[in-house]
This record gives C-alpha cells, sequence and structure tokens, in this order.
C-alpha cells in the first residue's frame, strides 16, 4: 500500500489517475471510464 510523503505536491484533476513510475516520477493517466453511454446524434 501506498503512503503520503507529500500532501498536495500536484494539483489533481478530475478524470485523471496519478501514480509515480519507477524512476519516482509522478505520472498522470487519463481514467477509462466504463459502462458510460454514449450520446445520442441528430439525424
Amino acid at each position: 500500500m501506498g503512503r503520503i510523503l507529500i500532501k498536495n505536491a500536484v494539483k489533481r484533476e478530475k478524470g485523471f489517475m496519478y501514480y509515480v513510475d519507477g524512476d519516482g516520477n509522478v505520472c498522470e493517466a487519463k481514467m477509462a471510464r466504463g459502462g458510460q453511454k454514449k450520446k445520442k446524434s441528430k439525424k
């Protein structure tokens, strides 16, 4: 399990996941949202 080293070190945005990679860098990845319905297009 991870632990918090510095609070609020990264400004987080909604819809993104943040993690620390193997080199110790903080990375940002867009979260996949499964099950969301697509908007209907006009014909």
